[in-house]
């Protein structure tokens, strides 16, 4: 499956993917929420007098407040088992930057990458740590403190590093919309319903693993989901029951800026290194 989007392959293979997160034996994967799918976004309840609309309705603004996320002009953060991803998208100077952690610095195994995209160009930072980080092949060449130049021939395609301003969504919320079940409207600008999450592989928010051990769940997992003013996305959470050894746990998505983000800053020349052999061989 190719997904042409903002590091997506990053965040699936490495933000919310169980395997990773079981390196860390001490690591904590976020937890469920216990709420159910007529809590708001908000986890407030919903008020039984309140005006909701029709389900149609209802899906149909959610399936409109992603349409200015192709603007690609925002913020974003993203988070789940442990880690977190956080960013801005700046198509008008075709630059983007995307910051992602994954575990906490008492893990097993700590990671931080900073990631810059400016056309035609991308660099990397990248932060080892923890007592197996030794064991990653080539780590005295990652750990450089230093932002590393990609050379686009050899991330073409690749998931992980590549960049492609033609979906520009880090989160693919525009697919994980259209695979809502049954959703109503739990508030002003508030949803709760449910989601078909065996639809929203491509969405790359959600790791097939997980999908594959949710099984017949994963056609009816729970969501919420908040709107701002003007009726854009500005959060949604999907609250992954428990499957097989992953446990239970939220995937949390929030947009922000729309219209307002800044361009990404170009790391300085006399910070910046080639890649070498190693780190290609790290996300590949």
């Amino acid at each position: 499956m190719t997904v042409r989007r903002l590091s997506a392959g990053l965040v699936a293979a490495a933000l919310f993917t169980p395997g990773l997160a079981a390196c860390n034996a001490s690591g904590t994967p976020t937890a469920g929420s216990s709420a159910s799918p007529s809590v708001s976004a908000s986890g407030t309840p919903a008020t039984s007098g309140s005006a909701a609309p029709a389900s149609g309705d209802a899906k149909q603004a959610l399936l409109a407040s992603t349409r200015e996320i192709s603007n690609g002009n925002f913020r974003f953060t993203m988070s789940g088992v442990g880690s977190t991803a956080e960013g801005r998208v700046h198509e008008p100077t075709q630059s983007a930057e995307m910051r992602v952690t994954i575990g906490k610095p008492t893990d097993d195994l700590f990671m931080k990458l900073d990631l810059v995209h400016y056309k035609p160009d991308s660099w990397v930072k990248v932060e080892l740590g923890g007592t197996t980080a030794k064991s990653v092949p080539g780590v005295q060449k990652l750990n450089l403190g230093k932002y590393q130049h990609l050379d686009q021939t050899r991330i073409k395609g690749n998931r992980n590093l590549g960049f492609d301003f033609d979906k520009v969504d880090p989160a693919g919320s525009e697919v994980l919309t259209q695979g809502i079940t049954e959703v109503r409207q739990t508030g002003e600008g508030a949803y709760a319903g449910t989601i078909d999450v065996s639809k929203a592989a491509e969405a790359g928010s959600v790791d097939p693993t997980v999908i594959t051990a949710l099984g017949a769940q994963a056609k009816s997992v729970p969501f919420t989901a908040k709107l701002d003013p003007q009726g854009r996305l500005s959060e949604m959470v999907i609250q992954i029951p428990a499957a097989g050894q992953t446990k239970a746990q939220d995937i949390r998505i929030t947009y922000s800026d729309y219209g307002t983000a800044t361009a990404a800053q170009k790391p300085p020349a006399d910070q910046v290194v080639e890649a070498p052999t190693e780190l290609y061989n790290l996300f590949n």
